[in-house]
């Protein structure tokens, strides 16, 4: 009984945390998953969870990120990837290739301190390519421990909240002293109110076409986690997990090129759902005194590579003329993830960058996998 509902919590309690976060701004400027992440920490700390708890909240993190993955890209425009500015474009390939060479100078300068770092190498790959759902999917595909997950995550978000101030802040006035001004175009602004709440709104989600619809979406996603499940039994077991997370991704953005599944309506917002439920799980079953005993290079990994992204980004948009917004949100899509993309762009007061910043995070979910779990199997 103790078990069921604790199942039962993990599975509704996000609900609660999306409430709370849509009545009271100051919540949800902290952040459904953080707050996630807390309440799990709490929980799993404090002497409540019943005998046998682990192996329910192991139940729960491997079925909610194989099943989430492909509820995120179904909605994806794939084809409006080929039109993407080619600015925009260009700048999210510089991005890519600054946090290539900031993951390898930190690889080679805590190698011999940080254990297992190929695998919080292929995380972070993960986190500054896509967002959470590729940290959780490459820390399934990788079997990272626990506690060195919530260790690499929780220091990107601390990391994290300190650039995301200077974006907010004074950023755009500390990029113009180097880059261009964008130049602006009044064609893209009709769309970009529709496309945040895409990302954003939960509302009317209960309501009996959308609940079809999910149910829909639901299977379809099951489906992809049955073939990605047969086609890791295929291969040795070392590599099985991320075998199926490549495949289950892949079927994923394949699914999105069908109109009809392209078209079901929240899907995004229950990929994400299910990435709080995982949130919620995965931080009950950590250790707070492991994590506060964990090694300080996580963090200083997570620092290098957060700084010296944007430092190699900004030398690169310096040399191929990227204009100063440009290169911001394509830089907070990445190491923020899509939902913060409306929100940089208010600070910059351009709305004209929501659209092809939202494209720009949609294309690192899709390819953060592929690369994170490459890049980690070429640093093991």
């Amino acid at each position: 009984m103790e078990l069921a509902f604790l199942t039962f919590f993990c599975v509704t309690f996000p609900a609660l945390i999306l409430y709370l976060c849509h009545k009271f701004p100051v919540l949800n400027k902290i952040g459904a998953i953080l707050i996630a992440y807390a309440v799990g920490l709490i929980i799993g700390n404090v002497g409540i969870l019943p005998e046998g708890s682990e192996n329910v909240l192991n139940m729960i993190t491997s079925v909610t990120i194989p099943l989430a993955l492909p509820l995120l890209l179904f909605s994806s425009d794939v084809k409006k990837w080929t039109k993407i500015a080619g600015k925009t474009m260009l700048s999210l390939g510089l991005a890519l290739v600054a946090l290539m060479i900031t993951i390898f100078l930190g690889y080679y300068l805590f190698q011999d301190k940080l254990d297992n770092i190929w695998q919080v190498s292929g995380m972070l790959v993960g986190v500054y390519t896509g967002g959470t759902p590729n940290l959780a999917a490459i820390q399934a595909a990788l079997n990272v421990d626990k506690d060195l997950y919530l260790a690499t995550h929780i220091s990107d978000m601390l990391i994290g909240a300190v650039y995301f101030l200077f974006i907010l802040s004074f950023g755009q006035r500390f990029f113009l002293l180097f880059l261009p001004k964008f130049k602006m175009n009044n064609n893209t602004n009709a769309d970009n109110d529709k496309t945040v709440d895409d990302f954003e709104s939960y509302e009317g989600i209960f309501k009996k076409p959308i609940l079809i619809q999910l149910l829909k979406a639901l299977g379809l996603s099951a489906l992809a986690v049955a073939v990605g499940g047969g086609l890791s039994m295929l291969v040795p077991e070392k590599s099985s997990m991320a075998v199926a997370i490549l495949a289950i991704t892949t079927l994923g953005v394949l699914f999105s090129l069908i109109p009809k599944v392209n078209k079901l309506e929240k899907s995004f917002q229950l990929g994400m759902y299910l990435i709080l439920v995982f949130s919620l799980a995965v931080a009950a079953m950590g250790n707070i005194d492991k994590l506060i005993n964990a090694s300080p290079y996580v963090l200083y990994y997570v620092g290098i590579v957060v700084i010296g992204t944007f430092i190699i980004h900004m030398v690169l948009s310096v040399i191929f003329k990227i204009d100063a917004d440009t290169t911001i949100i394509t830089t907070a899509a990445l190491i923020m993830s899509p939902p913060f993309v409306p929100v940089v762009a208010g600070a910059l007061k351009n709305r004209d960058i929501i659209i092809s910043g939202l494209t720009v995070g949609i294309i690192g979910y899709a390819i953060g996998n592929y690369l994170g779990v490459f890049i980690a199997y070429a640093l093991e």
